[in-house]
Order: structure tokens, then sequence, then C-alpha cells
């Protein structure tokens, strides 16, 4: 049975998983759950009972969470043979050091990332960068305008505590980094994969993309595993379709 991933890749969930399965050269079907019509709608309650954005298929497992689908697509022993062999590690030693990581990534990374760049879907840029606080409760000012100032002011403390996390993160992961060239050791792992989604999208935006920048050590580490030729073509899959041209 043919590997099936049920979602869209701009989810990071789902790119997550597309990265391993490159890495591992698994082929394998994505099917964009935001395209099912008719019929098909029947299968979205079944494949998605808790509404995660992702489900894997593989004939051996039905799973919904991304990080518990790389574990199996790097340690399964259908799958040890390709591609990448060492993105699990080669030993217990070194899948100890992994596991450390990724339990990292989960906890200490992707929650502060992820409150970031939900904040910064909301703010001008003026209003994440320049510090200066706005009055939301200027006198005269309408309901309504004085609603979205509230909440544009909710947004930028979000946002602000989120860098100040990953701040204290990111000084880690330099030192880290500087020890080895990449989070688990010298070698390409998990580790680092589990990183990719939201470690993109905060050296994309001007914003946020100072947390990675400052930093040497984490710099020439982004650098090295956004190359990878697997998550270039994760960001080809991701790329919006031209436009057509008029008739």
């Amino acid at each position: 049975m043919p590997v099936k991933v049920f979602g869209s890749p701009a989810s990071a969930e789902v790119a997550r998983v597309m990265a391993c399965l490159f890495e591992k050269d698994v082929e394998f079907q994505l099917i964009r759950v935001d395209s099912f019509r008719g019929p098909k709608r029947l299968e979205r309650p079944k494949l998605h009972p808790h509404g995660e954005s992702i489900t894997f298929d593989d004939g051996q497992a039905t799973l919904v969470e991304s990080r518990k689908i790389l574990r199996h697509i790097a340690g399964a022993e259908k799958y040890k043979n390709q591609g990448n062999k060492l993105l699990f590690g080669p030993g217990a030693l070194e899948r100890a050091s992994i596991e450390q990581w990724l339990q990292t990534e989960e906890q200490n990374f992707n929650v502060p990332s992820a409150e970031m760049l939900y904040s910064l879907s909301f703010l001008s840029p003026d209003m994440a960068l320049d510090g200066g606080r706005r009055g939301a409760a200027a006198a005269g000012m309408h309901p309504a305008h004085r609603q979205h100032m509230q909440k544009m002011e909710e947004m930028r403390q979000r946002y602000e505590k989120s860098v100040r996390e990953l701040d204290k993160l990111f000084n880690i992961y330099e030192q880290r980094l500087y020890e080895a060239a990449y989070l688990a050791g010298d070698t390409f792992t998990l580790a680092d994969l589990s990183h990719l989604p939201n470690a993109d999208a905060i050296a994309s935006d001007p914003r946020s993309q100072h947390l990675i920048t400052s930093r040497e050590n984490v710099s020439r580490w982004w650098y090295n595993i956004s190359n990878r030729p697997s998550w270039k073509r994760i960001k080809e899959l991701q790329r919006p379709p031209s436009a057509e041209a008029p008739f």
C-alpha cells in the first residue's frame, strides 16, 4: 500500500512530515484535505477525529501527530535502508540526544514560535517593531476602532512575550551550535528537521528574522538545514500556482 499523507503542504505539520519522507526517499501520495468534494467529505471525520491538520497512513500505521510520524518513518524497519539512514541516529546514545532535542523543539520552540507567528499575522510592521504603546481608549474614539486597537495591543504584547522566550532559547541554541554543527551532533537529524516549518516562517519575516540572523552559529545552522534538497522541495510545493494569463 502506498504511503498517503492527508493535509495541506502549507501546514507546518504536513511540511514537517513531507520533509522527512523526502529525506528517506519514501514515495507518497499527498491528498489535499481542503480539496475534498462531494462524497469524499465523509472520509474526513474518520481521518481527522480531533481536527488534526495531518493524517499519515502507510498500511502499517495510521498516525495524526507529526513528530510521532517522524519517529515512525525514521525508525521503522521497512524504511531503514532507504534515503538518509542517520535521521534517528545510528545507535541508542545518539537517539537519546535526538529525542531530547525533539522534546525541546516541541515544548520550548514550537509553542512560542507559533504564538509569535500568529500575533504577527495581525500586526503591521510598525506595531510589531516600534515598541510604542498605543492608547486604545483615547477620548472620542469610535467603539469599533477602540476594540480594534485593543486587539492590536493584545497581539503586540503576545508578540513581545514570544520574542523574549525565543531569545532565551536561541541563546541556548547558539552555545550548542558552537559545540556541534547540528543540535544532536555533527549530523543532520530529526532534531533539526522538526524545526524547519516554524523556523522558515521566522526567517522569512523581517519582523522576526533577527532572532536567527543576529546569532552566528544559529545563522549557519539555519543556512545549512534550510538549503537541504528536501526542504527546497517543500518550498516548491508551498509556492502558490502562477496566475494564468487572461484570454
